[in-house]
């Protein structure tokens, strides 16, 4: 089932996540919805806050090649544990901040511990637009939007284009 995407500026976008305990059936339908939600926006990465829920889940899939089978990923708790020296710089965007891009820097290469959706402890180390992509992610679930990464005059201009879309989409 999908699920409506909270647009920027709203309070629980900016909320540090809780750890989830127990994977539990309705954590597993949430994960599932997640991905649909994020496949039919369309978008690469999806965090349990920006569809109002509060636990540290995401979702991502960045398979962009033509004929490549997709490889959806649900990560409950996941953590960076390492990150390389080296930075990339990539033109992000965000569901709940949407047609809004602005170039942020991370580290190029991170290693990633997460939870599957049947319990199981995972490790990767994710390069280019995967480790980018993880990295936003993992940013929501403490509270943290792309934008937060760039100066407070471009900052402001992006939530002001944001609360309007909000009024807009309010008055139908």
């Amino acid at each position: 089932m999908k699920r409506p995407i909270l647009i920027h500026p709203d309070p629980r976008l900016k909320k540090v996540c809780a750890p989830v305990a127990d994977i539990s059936d309705d954590l597993r339908q949430l994960a599932d919805d997640m991905l649909e939600t994020m496949y039919d926006a369309p978008g690469i990465g999806l965090a349990a806050p920006q569809v109002g829920v509060l636990d540290r889940l995401i979702v991502l899939d960045c398979v962009r090649e033509e004929g490549e089978p997709p490889r959806p990923l649900v990560m409950f708790n996941p953590e960076v544990i390492a990150s390389s020296d080296e930075m990339n710089t990539y033109d992000e965007g965000c569901l709940s901040i949407p047609d809004q891009y602005a170039e942020v820097t991370r580290p190029k290469v991170v290693d990633v511990t997460w939870i599957d959706r049947d319990g199981k402890l995972h490790r990767e180390t994710f390069d280019g637009l995967w480790a980018t992509c993880v990295q936003h992610e993992i940013d929501h679930l403490n509270g943290k939007l792309f934008i937060d990464y760039l100066g407070p005059m471009k900052r402001q201009m992006i939530t002001r284009k944001m609360q309007k879309l909000k009024r807009d989409r309010a008055r139908g």
